[in-house]
């Protein structure tokens, strides 16, 4: 008896899994900032020549690969893979460990990109098992503003074939290794940038009634911005308003005639995320020349909210079910971080979905954007087989 598509997916993974780990340990050691990430760009390159798999450069540094399986035009599924790493000095104690001082792919972005390679490999080994056409898109910028995903759309991605759907997987340290989550509809939030700056006339603190006092200005408008929320907002609606940054001031007796103010304003809905812009716009314009002063306000408009299909996330629900097992399986919590998937997700039907990579007993826990974060290894096997086996249709899954 022949094996299935299924079968011959994990076994292709299992084959595969050292030589992936070895690429992830290459990428995790080469770590490249959002939009500067010309090695990584070039290493991929090279390995989709290897495969012999077609593929165009992007928005720079992004890297799009095409592999056609039998009856091409039938259908067009997309995988995406981040690049980018982040600003964080690395504290793990591992051969592996980031050689660019002060970078490191502390968001898993390695992982993914290795997960993809994988899993272009294992398509492309088995093209003639499976139907369609699989569009491999290696993303750069996922994690500054506009996003890779809005430059690699306006550059047409999307098009010359146009994906119908499209995945990408995310490690997720809180979730055990040998896990997979999904969710439908709302994932995670769309994310806007606050930049605030309260002027006014600085004076002697001795004589506060000769100034208009920015410290004062600026706590009661941090104070106030709360309400945005607590009472212009649906309670059932999650939206998040932070101010992160408060800066004004250098001494004991001087009140300062500037304090800059920096934030992050979250929603899960685009109609009340741009009705909120217009409520902090007012009120922080409002109060701040209520008390005499004067306001610079930009809203940095970032990403939109993630927004699973519902049919397709619970197919591959399904699909990872096929995989790993029920039980291996979970229900993602809503978060209200955010992810430039976004982009693709509101332009075609979209699934983002999470792929375990803790382990509490050989204490790998470390939490994303953190300086000791880790990831088991053996989530790589997982991963890659997985993306390759939610891309295909085939007779013998």
């Amino acid at each position: 008896m022949s094996e299935t598509l299924l079968q011959q997916v994990k076994k292709l993974s299992k084959k595969y899994a050292d030589e992936f780990i070895g690429i992830r340990h290459h990428l995790h050691a080469h770590p490249e900032l959002s939009y500067k990430e010309f090695e990584t760009s070039k290493f991929i390159q090279q390995k989709l020549s290897e495969l012999n798999i077609p593929f165009e450069v992007k928005a720079t540094t992004g890297v799009i690969g095409l592999i056609k399986g039998k009856n091409p035009n039938k259908r067009v599924v997309a995988l995406r893979g981040d690049m980018d790493a982040l600003p964080i000095t690395e504290e793990n104690n591992v051969v592996y460990k980031s050689t660019n001082p002060g970078v490191m792919h502390a968001c898993g972005h390695d992982v993914h990109t290795t997960c993809l390679l994988g899993a272009a490999k294992i398509l492309n080994e088995l093209k003639d098992e499976w139907e369609g056409t699989v569009k491999l898109i290696f993303q750069p910028g996922e994690e500054k503003n506009p996003g890779g995903a809005s430059i690699l759309i306006k550059e047409g991605v999307l098009e010359n074939p146009a994906p119908e759907s499209i995945y990408a997987l995310h490690v997720h340290p809180t979730l055990e290794v040998g896990k997979l989550s999904f969710r439908g509809g709302m994932v995670m939030a769309s994310a806007d940038e606050l930049y605030i700056t309260v002027k006014g006339k600085g004076g002697h603190a001795a004589a506060p009634q000769n100034t208009a006092d920015t410290i004062l200005i600026a706590s009661h408008l941090i104070v106030a911005l709360q309400q945005i929320i607590s009472r212009n907002n649906n309670a059932f609606n999650p939206s998040v308003l932070s101010i992160t940054s408060v800066q004004g001031g250098h001494t004991t007796n001087v009140i300062p005639s500037e304090v800059k103010l920096m934030g992050t304003f979250r929603a899960m809905n685009e109609e009340w995320r741009f009705k909120a812009h217009k409520l902090i716009t007012k009120m922080a314009t409002e109060l701040v020349h209520s008390m005499g002063g004067e306001i610079d306000l930009t809203i940095d408009v970032g990403y939109p909210f993630v927004l699973n299909d519902e049919a397709l996330s619970a197919a591959a629900r399904k699909k990872g079910e096929q995989y790993l097992g029920a039980d291996n399986v979970e229900e993602t919590e809503l978060r209200m971080g955010a992810e430039d998937f976004a982009y693709y997700s509101h332009k075609i039907p979209g699934c983002f979905f999470r792929l375990g990579a803790g382990n509490k007993a050989k204490g790998i826990s470390s939490g994303v954007h953190t300086p000791t974060f880790n990831i088991d290894e053996s989530a790589i096997e997982i991963g890659m087989g997985m993306m390759a086996f939610l891309a295909m249709e085939g007779n013998n899954g």
